[in-house]
């Protein structure tokens, strides 16, 4: 009955527009004060959410991310996957997706990703006379291929959960994160040549290799990452910070755009972000301690398996269940609240925790672009300057991409496994 009120409470909030975070908070807080609990297991409990080496990972690789952002990073992936796709029916959109490939192992997170890119291509791309829904909705879905590929900030959240290797999970997100974005690739370039939509110039190899060498240190960084973290050279906290420097001397040294006056800025952006995440953590971790006591993922558990003990059943009941709060709920949150819940259900059929965390991942980054709390979806729309119903109407097909592969991913374990199983 209490569990019912503390699930119930948080819904309602989050019906009538209160942030996640907050929700979370008022909704555990009713909770303890019914339940006659001491209020100093709050601090105790959000303390002990966010008191991990691991999670240091994140304002590092935010402020990673923001440097090379300043110093030049978007226009340059921009134009080197322009360079390559640019001259093929639809060029433009084809660049929105193939830059938000590219963009991924940079931003970590796919809010960032539709922001960055979508600034530029967005206004772009309605320029040349695509559609402005059709442009919101490439930019948005596109944008969801970013935490599938290192550095992905929910696949360090699940490494923290779980604890299992960062490593890992990064490197079991890269075959799917290709699938996501060939698909993309492949609908962007059907709707494409259907609707007539413009082809650019086909560029020189010159052209090519001085916009690739233009991306290079970019896109180097993703090396660094796993080449440091999979050499056992550095933990991923430590990748992060060398990320940092990295970001530093290409950004000011190399591209030399990023200057000096730009610092303080970043700073102050990136300890929002941060700050913003780790609140969200720490709440979230206080609503997953009430659900625990209360019994909650034995009673998840007990009821998926009771509908059935088939594994392929049982995975696609939690499969929907997660597209499902990934609709509502803001994908840290879920993670930090759900993958406790649901990784007993999924280990007991057979699932490796590495490839469940993969699966949950792709699964809530699906909802970044759903109503009716998709903000990557929001995010693009405004952009777009079109309605939240248009963009979604022009998503269909790329959401009927999307499933397929996560129930491909689903099904199909080697798909997330295949890489780290190299590494072993």
């Amino acid at each position: 009955m209490m569990s019912l009120l503390l699930v119930g409470t948080f819904l309602l909030l989050i019906m009538i527009g209160i942030p996640i975070a907050f929700s979370l908070a008022l909704a555990s807080l009713l909770y303890l004060f019914i339940a006659g609990i001491p209020l100093t297991i709050i601090p105790q409990t959000m303390f002990s959410g966010i008191n991990s080496f691991v999670l240091l990972a994140i304002p590092a690789f935010i402020l990673a991310g923001n440097l090379m952002n300043a110093g030049g990073i978007t226009e340059r992936i921009i134009n080197f996957a322009n360079a390559v796709v640019g001259h093929i029916r639809g060029g433009l959109a084809l660049t929105n997706v193939a830059s938000s490939l590219g963009f991924a192992g940079i931003s970590g997170t796919a809010l960032s990703d539709t922001a960055s890119i979508g600034s530029v291509m967005i206004p772009a791309m309605k320029k040349q006379g695509y559609g402005s829904g059709f442009s919101a909705a490439v930019t948005s879905i596109s944008s969801t291929v970013g935490p599938m590929l290192p550095p992905s900030l929910p696949m360090i959240i699940i490494g923290t959960l779980a604890s299992v290797s960062i490593g890992d999970l990064f490197l079991a997100g890269a075959i799917p994160g290709l699938l996501l974005a060939t698909g993309f690739l492949i609908v962007t370039y059907i709707i494409s040549v259907k609707r007539g939509y413009p082809k650019g110039e086909r560029q020189s190899l010159s052209v090519v290799g001085k916009s690739f060498l233009g991306a290079f240190w970019a896109l180097i960084m993703v090396v660094i990452i796993l080449w440091g973290i999979l050499g056992g050279y550095f933990t991923p906290t430590e990748a992060a910070v060398v990320c940092v420097i990295y970001a530093l001397i290409i950004g000011g040294f190399v591209y030399r755009e990023l200057k000096l006056k730009d610092i303080p800025v970043l700073l102050t952006n990136t300890l929002s972000s941060t700050a913003s995440i780790l609140l969200l953590v720490g709440f979230a971790n206080l609503f997953g301690w009430i659900l625990v006591s209360e019994g909650v993922p034995i009673l998840v558990a007990d009821g998926i398996l009771s509908l059935t003990d088939n594994p392929f059943f049982v995975i696609l009941l939690m499969v929907i269940l997660l597209m499902f709060v990934g609709m509502f709920m803001e994908t840290i949150a879920a993670l930090v609240i759900l993958f406790p819940v649901l990784l007993p259900v999924a280990t007991s059929v057979g699932m490796d925790p590495v490839h469940f965390g993969v699966v949950m991942v792709l699964t809530l980054m699906i909802g970044l672009s759903t109503p009716p709390v998709g903000v990557c979806l929001f995010v693009a729309s405004s952009f777009a300057k079109v309605r939240i119903g248009q963009t979604v109407k022009e998503l269909i097909p790329f959401f009927a991409v999307a499933v397929i592969v996560l129930l491909l991913v689903s099904y199909i374990p080697q798909l997330s496994l295949f890489l780290p199983s190299l590494f072993e």
